[in-house]
């Protein structure tokens, strides 16, 4: 072996090697659906403009732009009352109002749809107490709207705008609030005119987390008739057959996330939100009235009323109704293949991720932290583009087998990858990646770095103080990575239901199944299912919050 070669297998060109090979492993899905879309042979773009995309396009602005208000307002004025005043259970609140982070948008829009449509519960009480015979009789809100829709999600991603709110106001400097009160503000005054620009970036962040969801909604659209971008990517792809429009459409999302993205970095632009005082604003609250603390328990109560009671309820009481009738070894299979792909799928996230945090925590080198930082962008796109990216990935894969096996053994391939779990295992690793990612940086940003260089003089590896030190001390971490992570795809649904093989389902594919045939009674279970395993994490990441 020659010095070039034991270079390569021993020293960094080798991890450069493997670094640069999982970056284009990752990242090829969304390349390759700007390609097709870039350099598709029809040019559909003058059709796109003149029918639907304007319509898409303006929707999807009003669905962003009215669920990023009104998750701003529910989601900092919680934190903000939470962090600053003292009222009955308010130590309670601070987990319930994290509870709609377990409902999944899909399943809070079937509850509702279910609970509101002309033969609900609500209509129907009201018909009967009143008298009313048909719908002429009475008004009532549609909830199969783009206002219903709006509404429905600002109920249900708001805890993404709470967290990130009350970990900034709960880090605040007590000194500046405490002087704006001696110059005569009122809380509220020093709400809005210190802790809340100070609190910004978190917030902006929240929002953006926020925006992420929106885009990556599709079954929770195509239920109230929305007629969202990813829902027009999937009309256009599937129903419509035209894999290159499909593409094309795609690239109105990335222009908005880049967009997004670009806003959120201008407005940090040579700003500071920093202060050096270490009191922290939840140290003293305010204690209200009698009056005004039963007030702000029922503003703290309606949030987790819509956004999480209601619909559970609605879905256990469908549960113990049809009890006698659910096929619980259809439901075993169910949480099973449930079960075997989001567990697989943390783990490899898991170990990704980890490589990923080593190999930027111990370069300096730019070009391998802008590697790193392109392999996570996945998180920034829709579960349906990403499935649409990784058919294309994997559909030419297919044909480069056959090809081969032709000019090899003079017959097809009987291999197929694109018609397996691969495919929904990429999916998944290249968009949740970035949440395992978080998770595990987080960790290591507490280690001691005395520690790593105390085990490399003792002759440690890499890797042997990776297993011995480092893993150890950042235990909690990796535990709440392989939690986030198996809960995302557990519930992830577009990129499931595209992607999964003939006659596989999950409890997500089940659920849009039943509700795609308007039959929410039979979907209950597994959309219970699925939310009671939302809440762990949701009490974890409340409990690390707490205490950090």
């Amino acid at each position: 072996m020659n010095k070039l070669s034991r270079k390569i297998l021993s020293g960094s060109i080798f991890d450069n090697l493997i670094l640069c090979l999982l970056v284009i492993i990752l990242i090829i899905p969304i390349v390759s659906i700007l390609f097709v879309a870039l350099s598709a042979d029809e040019n559909i773009w003058p059709h796109l403009i003149s029918t639907v995309l304007p319509d898409y396009v303006l929707t999807t602005m009003l669905i962003l732009m009215g669920v990023s208000f009104l998750t701003f307002l529910i989601g900092t004025g919680l934190a903000w009352i939470i962090t600053i005043y003292e009222f009955p259970f308010r130590k309670i609140f601070e987990w319930l109002c994290l509870l709609p982070l377990a409902m999944p948008t899909y399943i809070i829009a079937y509850s509702y749809g279910e609970l509101l449509d002309y033969t609900g519960v609500v209509q129907s009480s009201l018909r009967q107490i009143f008298g009313w015979q048909t719908i002429q009789d009475y008004w009532f809100p549609n909830i199969f709207s783009t206002g219903g829709g709006i509404i429905l999600m600002s109920f249900v991603l708001y805890p993404y705008v709470f967290l990130t709110a009350r970990a900034a106001f709960m880090r605040q400097s007590t000194t500046l609030i405490e002087a704006s009160r001696t110059l005569g503000f009122s809380f509220n005054q020093s709400f809005t005119r210190i802790a809340l620009p100070i609190a910004r970036p978190g917030i902006v962040i929240g929002l953006i987390l926020v925006m992420m969801e929106c885009m990556n909604e599709f079954a929770a659209f195509e239920y109230f008739g929305i007629n969202s971008l990813t829902v027009g990517v999937y009309v256009t792809w599937l129903e419509k057959g035209n894999l290159e429009g499909a593409t094309q459409i795609t690239l109105c999302i990335f222009l908005l996330i880049g967009f997004f993205i670009f806003l959120e970095r201008k407005m940090r632009r040579n700003r500071s939100f920093s202060f050096k005082d270490t009191r922290l604003s939840n140290s003293r609250r305010l204690t209200l009235s009698k009056k005004g603390g039963y007030t702000f328990f029922i503003i703290c109560l309606i949030p987790v009323l819509i956004g999480f009671v209601l619909p559970s309820w609605l879905l256990l009481s469908f549960v113990i109704d049809r009890l006698n009738e659910i096929q619980f070894s259809n439901f075993v299979t169910l949480f099973f293949n449930s079960f075997i792909l989001s567990a697989i799928s943390s783990l490899i996230a898991l170990i990704v991720a980890l490589y990923l945090v080593i190999s930027s925590s111990s370069s300096n080198n730019i070009i391998t932290k802008a590697a790193i930082s392109i392999s996570r962008l996945g998180y920034a796109f829709p579960g349906i583009i990403l499935a649409l990216g990784v058919i294309i990935v994997l559909s030419l894969i297919d044909k480069i087998i056959d090809h081969t096996s032709l000019l090899l053994f003079g017959s097809l391939s009987s291999i197929v990858i694109s018609g397996g779990l691969i495919g929904v295992f990429y999916a998944y690793i290249s968009r949740f990646l970035t949440v395992s990612y978080g998770t595990i940086d987080a960790g290591f940003s507490t280690l001691n770095s005395n520690l790593v260089d105390a085990s490399r003089i003792l002759g440690m590896g890499k890797y042997e103080t990776l297993k011995k030190v480092q893993i150890p001390i950042i235990k909690p971490a990796i535990i709440m990575a392989i939690l986030l992570v198996f809960i995302d795809t557990m519930k992830e649904l577009p990129a499931t239901l595209i992607l999964r093989p003939f006659n596989f389902d999950t409890l997500a594919t089940n659920v849009y199944t039943y509700a795609s045939l308007s039959d929410i009674q039979n979907a209950a279970l597994p959309s219970l299912t699925i939310v009671i395993a939302g809440l762990l994490p949701v009490i974890l990441i409340n409990r690390e919050l707490t205490r950090s």
